[in-house]
């Protein structure tokens, strides 16, 4: 385009706020989700043990699996469409079956935790199952809107809180129920204790629950137990630096003062589309420019995240990324391991540098810190549980975040197809409020693909993140396009 001096500036920031508001309408989306209140009936929980007897004996889990950080429940949610030609198919009864199946080869799951010497989980195999519920909702899914991502306002209807089974040691490790919708649709939402199982591992059981339901008589991918690869050494030596820790073995407060009634903790998710991404990566010096579309959105999160806590220039903070290790060994874990297979190496700066430097100081950060997730490092951070009373993951002026943009819970096929969403469930993670966030996959109608991070913050940062968030994207388009207009 050719211009006087004088219009072209307009013309850019003309165009440059047409597409601010654009990309804007893409933040508060989520405020135009549905809110529909419906009512759910539930029938009377019931516990599914394996179809078939199974061996009664104790698995000892790794000293990855039983870390404080991981002994909480975390819960995935999964809608799928009607498919006419299921229709003479209950899904209820379909997946209460498969499940009874599944947990045949992968039986660890229908038996409880118990705690022995030093804080050391063990699994006793004892054939007691799983919860299942069974329950109806007088809504059809178009009625929940276009946008099926965290946070869902009706997921305690969609997902029943038992208390009796929520806890750690000697409960039951899957509470799953299965919600009919009367479009012919229907809601898979599954609570997992985190210390039996990583995304990969859940989605894994989850495919084998879906192998069953189509008729399958095995699973594609045999179950590995194995746990005895991600221990301790003996002695164990703690060879890393690992900035993910705290020192003692109790959750810390959170990088935050916590929210009071005039500001309480506020649940969001944001989207970075492909020209987003594309924007942010050619503000980027082309050796970083390679730099996967997650590592990129996650450096501008974080940044805009630590400017909207208003935090001490000089404190030190940190990000965390989960790391999938099970390619990562050597020799790479046996395909089927469904245990815990990830670590969080942590990188640290000072919130005046973060803030102050363009984002290639978080992008180099976070590939570097990501680059130490080796074989050294897991045995390492294994050694270091079993010499430190296994401690929690740090809290205090950390933020984490988990990527499950690959996890798979979405192709889960029950017979019906891949669901319309599959994924966590909450924004973050109630043990530890406002410090993790997912990555989640997303796909427009058109096919396009895209990143979305949820996000909880008090109130007030909230309000500041979504300016932070806006103007970093408007400065990198706008940094795009006069780049392009000069060549």
């Amino acid at each position: 385009m050719s211009l006087p001096p004088n219009a072209m500036d307009k013309f850019i920031n003309e165009l440059d706020m047409a597409l601010a508001d654009a990309h804007k309408s893409l933040l508060y989306r989520k405020e135009m989700q549905s809110t529909i209140n419906f009512n759910v009936a539930t029938k009377k929980p019931e516990l599914i043990a394996p179809a078939k007897p199974t061996p009664h004996e104790f698995k000892v889990l790794s000293d990855i699996d039983d870390q404080e950080g991981l002994r909480f429940q975390i819960p995935v949610i999964q809608f799928y469409r009607r498919n006419l030609s299921s229709k003479e198919r209950d899904p209820v009864k379909v997946i209460r079956d498969a499940i009874a199946n599944a947990l045949v080869p992968y039986y660890p799951f229908a038996g409880r935790l118990r705690e022995h010497a030093n804080r050391k989980l063990v699994v006793e195999c004892n054939g007691e199952g799983v919860v299942f519920i069974e329950a109806d909702a007088d809504v059809a899914l178009q009625q929940l809107g276009d946008a099926l991502y965290p946070p869902f306002p009706n997921l305690d209807n969609l997902l029943h809180h038992l208390p009796a089974t929520a806890g750690i040691i000697d409960c039951p490790l899957l509470l799953i129920q299965v919600t009919r919708l009367k479009c012919g649709g229907f809601v898979v939402a599954t609570r997992l204790n985190h210390t039996m199982s990583d995304a990969a591992g859940l989605v894994q059981f989850m495919s084998a629950v879906g192998e069953f339901a189509r008729g399958d008589a095995s699973p594609s991918i045999q179950p590995v137990w194995e746990r005895h690869l991600l221990s301790a050494r003996n002695p164990p030596r703690v060879t890393c630096t690992h900035h993910e820790y705290d020192h003692n073995t109790t959750t810390s407060e959170g990088n935050h003062a916590p929210p009071d009634d005039d500001n309480k903790m506020v649940d969001r998710s944001f989207l970075f589309t492909p020209a987003d991404i594309s924007a942010l990566r050619r503000i980027l010096p082309p050796r970083l420019r390679g730099s996967s579309s997650f590592e990129i959105a996650t450096a501008c999160t974080w940044r805009c995240r630590a400017i909207s806590l208003s935090l001490n220039p000089e404190e030190e903070i940190a990000l965390s990324c989960l790391v999938n290790v099970r390619k990562r060994l050597n020799p790479p874990l046996p395909e089927g391991y469904y245990g815990n297979a990830v670590v969080y190496p942590a990188t640290v700066t000072t919130a005046e540098k973060l803030t102050t430097s363009p984002l290639q100081h978080a992008v180099e950060l976070l590939r570097n810190a990501k680059s130490r997730a080796a074989w050294e490092y897991v045995k390492s951070v294994a050694d270091l549980m079993v010499m430190r009373g296994r401690p929690c993951f740090k809290t205090r002026g950390i933020y984490l975040v988990s990527d499950v943009t690959r996890a798979g819970f979405g192709e889960v096929d029950y017979g019906w197809g891949s669901a319309e969403y599959g994924g966590p469930a909450l924004c973050g993670i109630d043990l530890v409020p406002g410090v993790v966030s997912f990555a989640l996959p997303y796909k427009s109608t058109n096919g396009e693909k895209g990143i979305r991070f949820t996000m909880s913050l008090p109130s007030n940062a909230m309000d500041k993140f979504i300016n932070e968030l806006e103007t970093a994207m408007a400065v990198a388009r706008k940094s795009l396009f006069i780049r392009e207009s000069a060549l």
